[in-house]
């Protein structure tokens, strides 16, 4: 079973570490994974064989607290906001006590750097070695706030230092610890200088005490902790974001009667209102009421989606105009935004194989450090250097490793990037499959719903001589209205974009696998394949016969349509490909990736489907099973090959498959078996989804770069390499603000996908074409086809106003004609195919009219 548990007082990336060898060694454990960033650690194991007590036993064996997500209500870890605040205290109290006891400390220097005179109190009390023991005892004092303030790094640790497992924390403790301790032994050398009159002692500790060095240390380090909390409080937002989406309170109907409860407590089957502005709290379906529904933030689609009776309706989405009644489908975790959260935070807790090497390195990096340091103070010390000079170097050794920015380099930028990801309609489950997408170069891609709409669609109507298409389609539709065939369904969805009326059929009879007849009028009509056509002696050749021959090498179906003595007229029907998948298979080609299409249908239809989306590698014929076997021949030929589809059908070549990218409009079976899931249902978003791969990885790589570069510089300059040849010593003090910056600039790096663009969209603004579901218009000889579409105003209170908008959509070049109601709040525009919808849009806002929906 797999479970996840909150992980106390893991500082930096050795933490992390020896929590993971720990927790790894117990029986049963097959897969462990600590994430620095979140604090938190998942586990595969056997629970014949352990259970969650003895993993959390190990996890305290290393020095650090765990406990069971959700278990423990008592314990938790403190939100970023409250980290944050905990951080903010510390530094005010550690700077308000520093800046006294650097005055204290080093104020000298700057009086006599500037030729100034020492202000009296100082001179009196603090100044000369007869005051030598006032001022060591007071910067001792003054170092007290602000070692209790910074108390953790000395408990944590000198804890983890006992148990043989030292981190960051133990550097830093060993490192200002011994300038106290330091400083402290020259008040007893100064006490005992100025007991036996050895003046030149006092005077040699005096100006040696280190306790400002101690408290800067301290300082600087709170410093960098904060601004890293701040950093790291921003990669998590796309999470926090998505959690404060849905509605607290919900209205339900209960016994006849409205009642707010709290969402939390909705249950399968109950019926709620959604009204204007307010988000829907759960997955249901419409039972009532028309309006349009922003679900830019589940799916990253900008334009609101019309919904009425019967349409689903996501959890989070927004409505925008109408009231709306429906019935909770999903409920609690089950909802399409609790899923979604629940797979970034997997992903964001998960481990990319990438950061194995930065494991490794600090798993044994901080005990290098201290030895590196006990060396240099010892080298020092036998080249004849005063100890004063030993300890200092040997100090900012200590201060300047920085483990910590190695811990961060990968979860950092794998939480922002998934969370980008959630942004645009991509859910990527793992930091795994996150790594190895950037390095795809095979895709195969299922074609019904995933390069097609996976809805047949009326493609080519021909008629004899005689017969207009009206009449045809009429007739048409009026036999395969009572079939629930997809390619009768077809047919009688065209009749209805046109608005034609269908007659009553009597004495239908179905001939399976060949069509169906029926009267009409007291007429016998046929509809169906050649097949019927010979079996009722209807002869079928000529013109019409070799135009059905021509429709289906291009993979279409035509439907022949036929009285009891010739034939009407033919309707070819197809599935059509998606408006984005000639675009996808182009952008996936400039990757340098090879794209397969895989389809069980017939070859002409699978080779007329690859030519109209531009893939030259089709396979067709292919079998449920054999898609599985497809898929690993390519991974044997050592391909690294993704694999995206939308049926259960797919759900082995899924899961056999490198990457496996589910559509997200296809089935859960589908859904489950993949790595990455585009919520748009959108093929386009598979290139997306390759392209935020290589930029995390990339983003990754950097970060493992500066966080090896900083300190395989860092420690040599601190160990004072450049000492004996130019003189140049690194003060305790600056190794700890370069130790501090290592950090922060790391995490500032990850922050950089944030924003991060994926192709010519984002997902607070597209510039998309019509939404389908526009009405295309009769197409005449020599015109343009024309579109139209019903744009959804709301600020328009007079006439002035409509007048206004008219104008402002006129002035769109390409727009034909338009119509503004004040009544309906509405504006009816037609324009050519190439007119986007944002470009009405964008015409209305600068109207300074606001636009609640297109359709």
């Amino acid at each position: 079973m797999k479970e996840k548990f909150a992980v106390t007082g893991m500082t930096c990336s050795a933490c992390s570490s020896h929590v993971e060898k720990s927790v790894a060694k117990v029986a049963g454990v097959s897969a462990v994974s600590v994430n620095l960033l979140t604090n938190s650690m998942q586990v595969d194991f056997d629970d014949k064989s352990t259970d969650s007590a003895k993993i959390i036993a190990a996890v305290e064996d290393a020095g650090y607290g765990a406990f069971v997500y959700g278990k423990e209500k008592k314990q938790q870890i403190p939100s970023a906001k409250t980290a944050i605040a905990n951080m903010k205290k510390r530094l005010i109290i550690s700077v308000v006590f520093l800046l006294p006891l650097l005055y204290l400390s080093m104020g000298h220097m700057m009086y006599e750097a500037f030729s100034w005179k020492m202000p009296v109190f100082m001179m009196a009390y603090f100044w000369g070695n007869a005051s030598a023991h006032a001022f060591a005892f007071t910067q001792l004092l003054l170092l007290v706030p602000i070692i209790l303030a910074n108390q953790n790094y000395f408990k944590n640790g000198f804890k983890t230092l006992f148990k043989g497992n030292p981190n960051m924390d133990s550097l830093i403790a060993i490192g200002a610890g011994a300038a106290i301790v330091y400083g402290i032994f020259a008040i007893y050398r100064i006490g005992y200088g100025l007991g036996y009159g050895n003046i030149a002692l006092v005077n040699q500790y005096r100006l040696n005490l280190y306790f400002e060095s101690a408290g800067m240390i301290l300082t600087l380090i709170t410093v960098g902790k904060f601004l890293e909390a701040r950093s790291k409080g921003k990669t998590s937002e796309a999470i926090t974001k998505l959690m404060q989406l849905a509605p607290k309170t919900v209205t339900v109907i209960r016994d006849g009667k409205e009642k707010v409860i709290d969402a939390a407590q909705m249950l399968v089957g109950d019926v709620f209102i959604i009204k204007p502005g307010e988000a829907a709290a759960v997955d249901g379906i419409v039972l009532e009421g028309k309006s349009f529904f922003d679900e830019s933030a589940i799916t990253g689609e900008s334009v609101p989606a019309a919904k009425e009776k019967g349409d689903k309706l996501v959890s989070a989405s927004i409505n925008k105009t109408g009231l709306i009644k429906a019935k909770a489908v999903k409920v609690g975790e089950d909802t399409t935004l609790a899923q979604i959260i629940k797979l970034v935070e997997e992903a964001s807790s998960s481990k990319a194989p990438i950061a194995k090497l930065a494991d490794k390195i600090a798993g044994v990096f901080v005990p290098v450090v201290i030895g590196i340091a006990v060396l240099t103070a010892i080298f020092w010390l036998g080249m004849g250097y005063e100890a004063e000079f030993a300890i200092s170097t040997a100090i900012a050794v200590l201060v300047i490793s920085c483990p910590c920015a190695l811990g961060l380099a990968t979860p950092v930028a794998i939480m922002t990037g998934t969370g980008r990801g959630a942004q645009y309609g991509i859910l990527i489950k793992s930091g795994e499959a996150l790594q190895t997408a950037h390095k795809i170069d095979t895709i195969v891609l299922d074609k019904t719903g995933t390069i097609t709409q996976g809805k047949p669609k009326v493609t080519d109507i021909i008629c004899a001589d005689g017969i207009t298409e009206g009449s045809l389609l009429a007739i048409a539709g009026s036999i395969e209205k009572g079939s629930e065939h997809p390619l009768a369904e077809a047919v009688v969805n065209k009749c209805s974009q046109e608005n034609i009326a269908l007659t009553q059929v009597t004495d239908s009879m179905a001939h399976f696998g060949r069509g169906t007849e029926g009267f009409l009028d007291g007429h016998k009509y046929y509809a169906g394949n050649e097949k019927l056509l010979q079996e009722c002696h209807i002869a079928f050749n000529g013109k019409l016969y070799d135009d059905a021959c021509n429709l289906a090498k291009q993979g279409k179906t035509p439907l022949i349509f036929a009285d009891e003595k010739k034939i009407l007229g033919i309707i070819a029907v197809a599935d059509t490909i998606k408006e984005t998948s000639k675009q996808a298979v182009q952008e996936l080609k400039e990757y340098g990736i090879n794209v397969v299409m895989l389809t069980g249908d017939s070859e002409a239809a699978a080779q007329a489907i690859g030519r109209q989306a531009g893939i030259e590698n089709v396979i067709a014929g292919v079998l449920p099973a054999q898609k599985e076997e497809q898929v690993s021949s390519l991974k044997q030929k050592g391909h690294v090959v993704a694999m995206v589809g939308d049926g259960i059908n797919d759900a082995p070549a899924l899961a056999a498959a490198d990457v496996g990218i589910a559509i997200g409009a296809g089935t859960d079976v589908a859904i489950d078996s993949a790595d990455i899931v585009l919520m748009k249902s959108d093929l386009l978003d598979a290139a997306k989804a390759i392209k935020l791969s290589k930029a995390v990885i990339l983003n990754i790589k950097e970060n493992l770069f500066w966080a090896f570069f900083y300190n395989i510089i860092g420690i040599p300059l601190a160990a004072g390499a450049l000492y004996l040849t130019w003189g140049i010593k690194l003060n305790p003090m600056f190794a700890a603000a370069a130790m501090s910056l290592s950090s922060v600039c790391v995490v500032t790096n990850a922050l950089r996908l944030k924003r991060l663009r994926l192709g010519d969209s984002n997902p607070d603004r597209k510039d998309e074409p019509m939404p389908i579901s526009n009405i295309d218009s009769k197409e005449e000889k020599g015109e343009n086809k024309m579109k139209t579409t019903t744009i959804m105003i709301e600020g328009m209170s007079c006439g002035h106003c409509t007048s206004r908008v008219e104008k402002a959509l006129r002035q769109v070049n390409g727009v034909d004609s338009v119509k503004v109601s004040l009544d309906d709040k509405n504006a009816v525009v037609s324009a050519g195919e190439n007119v986007t919808a944002n470009a009405l849009k964008d015409a209305v806002v600068n109207a300074g009219y606001d636009v609640v929906g297109l359709k």
